[in-house]
Parts: C-alpha cells; structure tokens; sequence
C-alpha cells in the first residue's frame, strides 16, 4: 500500500535515493551529461539533511518511492504565492497516480496561498504534461540556468477557484 506522510529523520536516505535517481532517469538528454554526473547519491543525501522541513515522502511499505518538497514561493516579487520545489517519484512507480497523490497533498499544505508556482525544466515533456493535467499553465516567465551548459526553466503557475462559499477550492481535480 502507497501512504503519503511527512518525512521524518528515518525516510532522509530514501529521499536522498529518490531525488539522487530520478534525476538520472529524467534529465538524461535533457542536461548536460558532466552536470547530471555530478548530481551523486552523497550530494543528494547532503541536500536531503540540510533541507529536511517541508516534505513529503510517498512510500510503498517502508520504501520511499517519491517525495514533494513545497513552501512559500523562493522571493518576494509574487506574493501570496506557494511553490512546489520539486516533485519526482521513481520512473518504476510512473503511472500510479503517485505524483497526483503527492501534488495532491502537497496543494493541501499551500492552501493559505491564492496560487501555486513550479519550476520546470524545458524539454521535460512528461512532467509539463502531467502538471497542465494538474492545472497548471504556462505564466510566459522562462528563467536561464546554467546546468553544465544553458538552460531553461519554465514557471507554471496554479489560480485556485472560488467556490459558492468564497472558500479556496485547491483539489486540483
């Protein structure tokens, strides 16, 4: 069975492996192969203990299989705005409805928020894909990056509605 939680101290490796694989699952073409290389498990374990607040970890039985990071967006020039940071669950779990379930929860956690933002990278088809499913749409705003060599990240941004009763509806659904 699939639960979707909070990490805690015990999930930080699983984390690690998840963010540390799934980097190289699906950014391979799409960035350069020295930069991808440098992306290492040990990297990713690091970055999972300095940055422990404000994930969620998708897990099949004791093993981490996804996790949504998420918090206020990164600066100040969108107010009232959430992000999700990152989002990934291993290539063998894709088409679950696991990363619906993770966004899902994650939406949840943003709820004091009138929109949500997201970052992607161009050319990751299937993410914009599963985020336009999601609601997400393309705001215009591309952001270079240098990853090894030059890229591009795209801002997707959610609006939630209002429902009858002016509450936020934020169920992507």
């Amino acid at each position: 069975m699939i639960t979707i939680t909070s990490m805690t101290p015990a999930d930080i490796d699983g984390k690690a492996y998840v963010h540390y694989q799934s980097w190289q699952e699906t950014y391979k073409g799409l960035m350069d192969a020295n930069y991808l290389a440098s992306m290492t498990l040990e990297k990713c374990q690091s970055i999972a203990r300095r940055f422990p607040d404000n994930i969620l970890v998708a897990k099949d039985e004791d093993r981490v299989i996804g996790f949504a990071g998420y918090g206020a967006y990164r600066d100040d020039t969108m107010p009232d705005t959430g992000e999700v940071y990152a989002i990934y669950v291993l290539a063998a779990y894709h088409g679950q409805g696991i990363g619906y379930r993770l966004m899902t929860a994650a939406m949840e956690q943003l709820s004091a928020y009138k929109r949500i933002a997201l970052w992607v990278l161009r050319g990751n088809e299937r993410a914009i894909r599963f985020y336009e499913r999601v609601g997400f749409s393309f705001d215009g705003t591309v952001l270079p990056v240098v990853l090894g060599t030059p890229n591009e990240e795209l801002r997707y941004l959610y609006h939630k509605h209002h429902n009858e009763n002016g509450e936020n509806n934020h169920d992507p659904a």
